[in-house]
């Protein structure tokens, strides 16, 4: 049969592409042959990502481990030191439900990547209960009510400690701006202000 001009032997045509295809199973797998394309699977980019030795203070503890790029400072805290507490809810920054103090500031861990807590000191909310006392906001929430289903409360907590660490006698309207970046699906917020006023008067007396 004649060919047609400029058309080259080995060049496969979309006829050839789709009787291959319709080969069933041996067809399918004879594609990447047809395409020139090697049978072997490709390595997977997240197994190559580059990684990154950082160093935390972590509730006091000083900690090194290895990182990708990619990894949140959430994802290190939740999957790898297995330090639970901060919440995994919206991964967008905006519910708090993953507040943790880093250098006693209140940060969205979710949306904070961990090289950047690179030398960093980071509080959970496992920090707050020393020797199995309960901290004075946790006993608060507790006797004011402070929480329902509990799920945001890690947060609230955290975000309030930063608070009364760096104010002894808040009003009303410092609580609530400090507050103001986490979300309580129950709509607890009275309860909360409460507790956090009531553990802020504690705190006081010592």
């Amino acid at each position: 049969a004649m060919e047609r001009p400029g058309r080259k032997k080995n060049l496969v045509t979309r006829r050839d592409f789709l009787k291959s295809v319709g080969g069933g199973a041996a067809g399918l797998g004879a594609v990447p042959r047809a395409l020139g394309r090697p049978g072997a699977p490709r390595p997977d980019p997240l197994e190559t990502a580059d990684r990154h030795r950082i160093a935390l203070t972590v509730n006091g503890r000083k900690i090194k481990l290895d990182v990708e790029s990619r990894d949140t400072l959430l994802d290190v805290l939740r999957d790898r030191l297995r330090l639970t507490g901060a919440k995994r809810v919206c991964s967008r920054g905006e519910c708090g439900g993953c507040t943790v103090l880093v250098d006693g500031h209140p940060v969205y861990s979710c949306h904070l990547l961990a090289v950047q807590a690179d030398g960093r000191e980071i509080r959970t909310v496992e920090s707050l209960a020393a020797k199995g006392t309960l901290h004075p906001l946790q006993k608060a929430f507790i006797e004011k009510d402070g929480y329902q289903c509990g799920y945001c409360t890690p947060g609230f907590l955290m975000a309030s400690t930063a608070l009364l660490e760096k104010t002894k006698t808040p009003t009303a309207e410092e609580i609530r701006t400090a507050l103001s970046g986490n979300l309580c699906r129950c709509g607890n917020y009275q309860k909360i202000q409460a507790a956090v006023a009531a553990a802020a008067e504690e705190m006081r007396r010592g």
